[in-house]
């Protein structure tokens, strides 16, 4: 459709409710809760989730059904502010717990509130007033070449605004069930989390986690990226563990300090996977983003150039509401202002160069990420490909330059962290701004939001990593933090040449065979890297996604509405949420008061009943009701 011929549905010459008191409370509320449940759930798989829809969902429910008003522009601004706090979440947790594993090893110092707040401030800023220019060339412009599937998917949502209260009611049920299942697990302890069968044959085990989150990812993730998963995961447990036990016997192999017989005779396959098999999946996947950024390079550097193109003749104003944005003085002053913050701040340990340096690349990466989004998806966007080349560059280029140790390392740290939160903010307000396009909302008012989304975002993430490192640490069973403990790898890699780069080539060449032959990388190598109980739970869900898509057409497989997603969304976010209470009750000490698990242990049998009754749950909640829906 060319842009001439397009219509948004509320025309610009209408006036309707948009940014208003309740709009702007509901979707700060959306920022705190996604955002903080998907950096929970970042921290222990290293994936997220979308959270645009499911709070497209809810505030439908809330302002068309509980508050009986027709405004399908408010519901989108709820939207657009409540993504915010999940697209933030996502790009920080890759990079910022770093910090903590190093004043953990006694190497610097625990960041404050005030650092990774103002880290997390710089990088959403920045990622918002870089979509204000490209809006024009990619949103406008473009409209009808770049589909922006969740942001078009999302508008299909509103749109449908007279399913809203139904489909709310999921998500809240979702959100319940998770919430009471985390805490029967987690909290009373009444059940497992993790059953495990050993296979001493085999040197090795298997093992699931009984977490409903685990299984909504799967859910979400579909069949095919939950196999690729659990493939790297077989790679991981069932070839590579066991031949390094049978063949290893007395040898002591760095980073071990005795025989791997002993480690394993210590503590099992999950020693030698912590030993051994992190740095091949540490490899694998650092080759694997890397190998996605080389993929799209050619697409990056064309996309790059057409953006520019575009944006010329862009600045232009108009007087229709829908296409005002905010002034590019604005725009100018703020990016200044936050070259000047990032430089003087003693909080981010980055020069003037370093500054400058974030600001080039992070607009190139912002300029990439949205056009990528709008070809194939946010799921699909190399965000981790982007991290991994900007920290290696950044690294790099810090050494040769002289900052060297561990001031160069945080310095490398903040540069990666502002710029994938960078690339980050950039798709997630892209897809935002393609919704607003089509339903007629105000640009300028959606940019405003975003910002305001980001603000309570980043003090929200803030928060959730310091709570979350006081109640049990990054890299422990509890919060693996995976993308953070290979952002860490490569850097002190890059700067002390300290790796166990045997393990880490190895890994890389495995991506390589993947690539070869022609299956994705980037989730098989992530398999290989985590722990099997998490891709194995994962699994599951894909399965069970896989067995409701049977009965489904074409275009209800592809509806990112229907009501097996936004239960699975809506028990992310449960169980996201009692894991931060969970934190909390740690921190204090509540959590040893409620432990029931001397009193009552259902053992390995309730963790397998749990399994099935969540399941079940899901299946019956996926289940197309066809009588209602010829009513």
């Amino acid at each position: 459709m060319e842009k001439k011929d397009f219509k948004p549905y509320v025309p610009a010459a209408k006036i309707t409710p948009e940014f208003t008191v309740t709009s702007v409370i509901m979707g700060l509320i959306l920022a705190i809760v996604f955002g903080a449940a998907n950096a929970y759930l970042g921290l222990r798989v290293g994936m997220t989730v979308s959270a645009s829809i499911p709070a497209a969902v809810i505030s439908m429910g809330v302002i068309r059904v509980i508050m009986r008003k027709d405004s399908i522009l408010e519901s989108n601004m709820v939207q657009t502010i409540g993504s915010a706090g999940e697209s933030l979440a996502a790009g920080a947790i890759f990079t910022m717990p770093v910090l903590f594993l190093w004043a953990k090893d006694g190497v610097s110092d625990t960041p404050s509130l005030i650092t990774i707040t103002l880290i997390a401030l710089c990088g959403g800023v920045l990622g918002v007033l870089f979509m204000v220019p490209l809006r024009n060339a990619l949103i406008v412009k473009e409209h009808g070449v770049l589909p922006y599937p969740e942001g078009t998917a999302c508008a299909e949502v509103l749109l449908a605004g007279e399913e809203g209260g139904a489909s709310a009611k999921k998500v809240f049920v979702g959100m319940g069930i998770a919430a009471l299942v985390k805490f029967v697990v987690d909290g009373l302890k009444m059940i497992p989390g993790v059953v495990t069968l050993k296979l001493d044959s085999l040197k090795t085990e298997f093992s699931a986690e009984v977490y409903p989150a685990l299984l909504s990812v799967g859910y979400i993730c579909g069949p095919k990226i939950a196999s690729y998963m659990f493939a790297g995961g077989i790679i991981g447990w069932f070839v590579l563990i066991p031949m390094i036990v049978i063949f290893g016997g007395e040898t002591i192999l760095y980073p071990g300090d005795v025989s791997i017989a002993e480690i394993y005779a210590q503590d099992g396959a999950s020693a030698i996977w912590s030993n051994y098999i992190k740095y091949i999946g540490a490899g694998a996947v650092a080759a694997g983003g890397i190998i996605s950024l080389i993929k799209t390079f050619p697409l990056i550097i064309t996309t790059f150039k057409d953006s520019i193109k575009g944006m010329k003749g862009g600045s232009k104003k108009s007087d229709l509401r829908t296409e005002k944005n905010l002034d590019m003085r604005i725009i100018g002053v703020g990016v200044l202002a936050i070259i000047i913050i990032i430089w003087l701040l003693p909080q981010i340990p980055v020069s003037l160069l370093g500054a400058t340096m974030i600001v080039l690349f992070g607009f190139f990466f912002a300029t990439v990420s949205s056009r990528m989004v709008g070809l194939v998806g946010s799921s699909n966007n190399p965000v981790s490909g982007m991290a991994i080349a900007t920290l290696l560059f950044a690294t790099f280029i810090l050494k040769v330059t002289g900052d060297n140790g561990i001031h160069g390392m945080l310095g490398a740290i903040s540069i990666g962290s502002i710029i994938c939160i960078i690339a980050a903010m950039a798709g997630d307000t892209s897809q935002d701004l393609k919704t607003g396009y089509i339903l007629g909302a105000t640009p300028k008012k959606q940019q405003i939001g975003e910002l305001i989304g980001v603000i309570v975002s980043a003090v929200t993430i803030g928060g959730v990593l310091m709570l979350l490192d006081s109640a049990w640490g990054f890299g422990t069973t509890e919060l693996s933090a995976p993308q953070a403990t290979l952002m860490r790898m490569i850097t002190e890699g890059v700067m002390n040449g300290n790796l166990p780069w045997g393990l880490v080539f190895i890994g890389a060449f495995i991506a390589v065979v993947i690539e070869i032959l022609g299956i994705s990388v980037l989730p098989v190598a992530i398999g290989l890297y985590l722990p099997i109980e998490l891709s194995s739970t994962i699994m599951l869900g894909g399965v069970l996604r896989w067995f409701m898509d049977r009965k489904k057409t074409e275009k209800e497989k592809k509806d990112e509405s229907n009501d097996g997603i936004l239960f699975a969304s809506g028990m992310i976010a449960g169980e996201g949420l009692v894991g931060i209470l969970l934190a909390i009750f740690t921190v204090t000490g509540i959590s040893d008061a409620i432990d029931l698990s001397n009193v009552i242990s259902m053992g390995m049998i309730g963790g397998i009943v749990l399994m099935a009754v969540l399941a079940a749950i899901i299946i019956k909640v996926a289940t197309p009701h066809k009588k209602k829906d010829a009513k």
